[in-house]
């Protein structure tokens, strides 16, 4: 429920971390993990990769500050459009520390031949005049709205699905009932709904997950395992939304 354990880095030379909304249980790593990577980065002399995943789209508190920010030298902050524009684009940044700057150019190279020049400038543009900014906003409402429609329609179809991960991104994660993860994903892919269970992103090696009474599952070493779905809101039209959404809580299995 707090982020990733960076408490269980030892001898490692780097890190990547989702600071803002880890994938795909969508929680922001706690503000003593991030002070905790900081330091391990400084005692170590490692380096930090934070993916800036989803930071521009956080609906219900201020945004999360970026761990770059705690120690810019120790982190290497990188994001995209992907989300906020297009993936068809394939533009993306690294905010580098100064000494890094000359290496990675030599690595990477100045170009690109999948990176269009004029995406670049036109991005620039964007940017500038205050566009880009003006967009997100206004695309940060729409996806809010969808969010919060998803949340109101499991409350009233499905109360006994819990639903977490929701202050930020475009998913959001359904607790089911245990041992009805496989038969719910089988029953959304015969209505031609799209969405994954979560146990598509378990590690195989990962211990197997037994009943634990309560609604969940529990596992060796302690750690809460539990069914449920990963289902993105954002790619429905505005026309098709309402029918997705029946078409969600018709396949969601019973309390």
């Amino acid at each position: 429920e707090d982020g990733a354990r960076v408490d269980l880095l030892a001898s490692e030379r780097a890190v990547l971390l989702t600071p803002a909304h880890q994938f795909p249980t969508g929680g922001p790593l706690h503000p003593a993990r991030r002070a905790a990577v900081v330091d391990w980065a400084r005692a170590r002399g490692g380096l930090i990769l934070e993916d800036d995943y989803d930071g521009e789209f956080r609906y219900d508190r201020k945004p999360v500050g970026a761990v770059q920010g705690l120690d810019p030298e120790r982190v290497v902050y990188l994001g995209s459009v992907s989300k906020s524009l297009s993936p068809a684009l394939r533009l993306g940044w690294m905010v580098l520390p100064e000494r890094y700057v000359d290496g990675v150019l030599a690595a990477k190279g100045e170009r690109e031949a999948w990176a269009s020049v004029l995406d670049q400038l036109s991005l620039a543009d964007f940017v500038a005049r205050g566009a880009y900014d003006r967009h997100v906003r206004r695309m940060r409402q729409r996806y809010r709205s969808r969010r919060d429609r998803l949340v109101a329609a499991l409350a009233e179809r499905a109360p006994h699905v819990g639903v977490t991960g929701v202050a930020a991104g475009l998913h959001a994660v359904l607790r089911l009932p245990p041992g009805t993860e496989r038969s719910a994903v089988k029953a959304a892919r015969w209505q031609g709904i799209a969405l994954d269970g979560l146990a598509e992103f378990r590690h195989p090696e990962a211990p197997t997950a037994v009943p634990d009474g309560l609604g969940g599952s529990v596992r060796a070493g302690g750690g809460l395992v539990t069914d449920g779905l990963v289902v993105g809101y954002a790619t429905p039209s505005e026309h098709a939304y309402a029918a997705a959404l029946e078409a969600l809580c018709g396949v969601l299995p019973p309390a």
